[in-house]
């Protein structure tokens, strides 16, 4: 009886209380995609799409129009498709390119780019930051040949009368080649003994002898070349001096006289007559 008392003096339960309708989530917002253009189509997209002009089924004389066509037209079309362009060409003509190098000079066109930020020069016809251009200075002796030779080509196809101009290759591997050569030889072993900077204010540093010098900027030295000579030049908004020169033979190696360059160079530098 006391049990049953105790219960009944318990307060009553509550009631049950329908659980309110959970409202459905707010629907996703649907992004308004952009139609692709050339200029946000990814770079390996573009290189793939120039690929695919070229069919296996397309005659030799087929393929070299398409060359043609990628030199003269679609590489000036944006950035991208240039970049894309001229890795086709580049990879294509090489193997030619190479083969008329004389001996004993030696190539490497191939574009090598600067990833530090530097100041371009208003003086420098090779700029080293642009994401086209090469540092690599014989790279445009290189497109200077494609675009010769895909034009040749063309040409000899259309016509059996067509002569190809020998004197114009001359001109580019007698001078232009070993010349440019000579100047990405000269950096990379300057950027290599100090004497020479690429992509950053130039800095004067101590030599093994104590003394201080300031290093060039790559982009005001040129090379002055012959067959018994070798020099660098300086160009100024004033002037352009030759400051070194070196003897070589006519069979010597680019390597050797560029060596000769820039020790004669860390002279000239110590010797403060600059």
């Amino acid at each position: 009886m006391i049990i049953l008392e105790e219960k009944m003096s318990l307060p009553p339960p509550p009631p049950y209380v329908l659980p309110a309708p959970v409202s459905p989530p707010p629907p996703f917002r649907q992004s308004e995609k952009s139609a692709p253009t050339l200029t946000n189509i990814p770079p390996y997209i573009l290189l793939r799409i120039v690929y695919e002009l070229f069919s296996r089924q397309a005659s030799i004389e087929k393929q070299r129009q398409t060359l043609y066509w990628l030199n003269i037209n679609l590489r000036r079309v944006s950035r991208g498709l240039y970049i894309a362009c001229m890795h086709v060409l580049r990879s294509t003509y090489l193997p030619a390119y190479t083969s008329l190098v004389r001996p004993p000079y030696t190539s490497d066109p191939f574009p090598h780019h600067n990833n530090a930020a530097s100041t371009p020069s208003a003086l420098s016809p090779y700029p080293s930051d642009s994401p086209v251009l090469s540092l690599q200075r014989e790279t445009r002796v290189l497109d200077l040949f494609i675009a010769l030779k895909v034009r040749e080509d063309v040409w000899l196809d259309d016509s059996e009368l067509h002569l190809e101009r020998d004197e114009s290759f001359r001109d580019l591997f007698d001078l232009m080649q070993p010349r440019s050569r000579m100047e990405d030889l000269v950096r990379h072993y300057g950027v290599r003994e100090g004497t020479i900077v690429v992509g950053e204010p130039p800095i004067a540093i101590s030599t093994s002898k104590g003394r201080q010098i300031v290093p060039i900027p790559f982009g005001v030295v040129s090379v002055s070349f012959s067959s018994r000579r070798v020099g660098l030049v300086i160009s100024t908004r004033e002037r352009k001096r030759t400051i070194v020169e070196a003897e070589r033979t006519k069979d010597e190696r680019l390597e050797v006289a560029a060596k000769h360059l820039v020790a004669q160079l860390r002279m000239w530098l110590c010797s403060g007559s600059h």
